[in-house]
C-alpha cells in the first residue's frame, strides 16, 4: 500500500495542485479519469471536497492493485511532455513507476534483519529506524539507518570478544578486524577455495559501503541520491552479509 507521504507524492510532486485543485482536473474530467484511463468503477461524487482532497481520499482508501491502476492512468493522463511541468514531472516518474512495480508485486523484496545474537540498544534502535523508513519512505530513505545498524553491529561484536578497535574505526576496519581476530573466522567451514575466495570478496564490497553512505544517502545533504532499484541492493547486501557474520558468531 502506498504510505502518506507517497501519496502526497503523486498530488504535489508529480500531478500538481493550484489553488487546492489537482492540475488538469476539473470535477468532469475527474469523474471521467478512473473508468477511461485506469478501467475503475470510481465515482469521485461519492467523496466531498476539492479534486484534490476526493483524489487522495479515493488513492488511500483502494488496495494495492487499484492503487496501481490509478497511478497507471496519472502517469497515461499526465504526461511529461506538458509544457508547464515538465520539469517537475520528469523528476517524480521514476518513483511513480517504482510505486507502480511495488503494487503490482513485481518491485525486488527486501531481506529481512537476521535476530541478532550480539546486540545492543543503538542497534535495536537503528534496525527499528531502519524498518520504519523503508515501509514509510522507501528504500532510498533507509540507506544511512542500514549502514548505522551494521556498524553498530560491527563495534558490539569486537567489543563482546575483545578485539580492539579505534572509536572512529569504520565498518572496512571493523569488518577485517574480525575476520583477522575473530576464531570462527579462522575456518570458513568448507575445502572449496571459492568459498573461500567469496568470502575475502565480502571485503571489497563493506568497503563501498562508506562511499555510497556518505555520498549518495540522507545521511549529508548530498544532491545525488541512490534510486529505488540501487538502494534495495544496498540494504540487501549489507542484511545479506550481517546474515552471514551472525550465523558465523553465533
Amino acid at each position: 500500500m502506498l504510505s502518506n507521504i507517497e501519496v502526497m507524492k503523486v498530488v504535489n510532486g508529480y500531478i500538481g495542485v493550484d489553488g487546492g485543485y489537482l492540475v488538469g482536473f476539473s470535477y468532469r474530467s475527474h469523474e471521467e479519469f478512473y473508468p477511461m484511463y485506469c478501467g475503475l468503477d470510481i465515482d469521485p461524487n461519492q467523496y466531498e471536497g476539492t479534486t484534490r482532497q476526493k483524489f487522495m481520499k479515493i488513492l488511500s482508501s483502494v488496495d494495492a492493485p487499484t492503487q496501481a491502476k490509478i497511478l497507471r492512468g496519472v502517469l497515461a493522463y499526465c504526461p511529461v511532455d506538458n509544457e508547464y511541468h515538465a520539469e517537475r514531472r520528469l523528476k517524480h516518474k521514476p518513483e511513480i513507476e517504482e510505486m507502480i512495480r511495488r503494487l503490482e508485486g513485481e518491485s525486488f523484496p527486501v531481506v529481512e534483519n537476521p535476530e541478532l545474537t550480539i546486540t545492543s540498544e543503538f542497534v535495536e534502535r537503528a534496525i527499528a529506524d531502519a524498518k520504519a523508513l523503508i515501509e514509510n519512505t522507501g528504500a532510498t530513505s533507509a540507506v544511512d539507518r542500514v549502514h548505522t545498524l551494521f556498524h553498530g553491529y560491527l563495534k558490539e561484536l569486537c567489543r563482546k570478544n575483545n578485539i580492539s578497535f579505534n572509536d572512529d574505526a569504520n565498518v572496512t576496519a571493523l569488518f577485517s578486524l574480525l575476520r583477522n581476530n575473530h576464531p570462527a573466522f579462522q575456518n570458513s567451514g568448507s575445502n572449496s577455495p571459492n568459498v573461500d575466495r567469496m568470502i575475502r570478496s565480502l571485503g571489497a564490497i563493506v568497503d563501498v559501503f562508506n562511499p555510497i553512505r556518505n555520498r549518495e544517502s540522507m545521511s549529508h545533504p548530498n544532491e545525488v541520491l541512490l534510486d529505488e532499484p540501487e538502494a534495495i541492493l544496498f540494504i540487501n547486501i549489507a542484511r545479506s552479509v550481517l546474515q552471514y557474520i551472525n550465523s558465523k558468531v553465533r
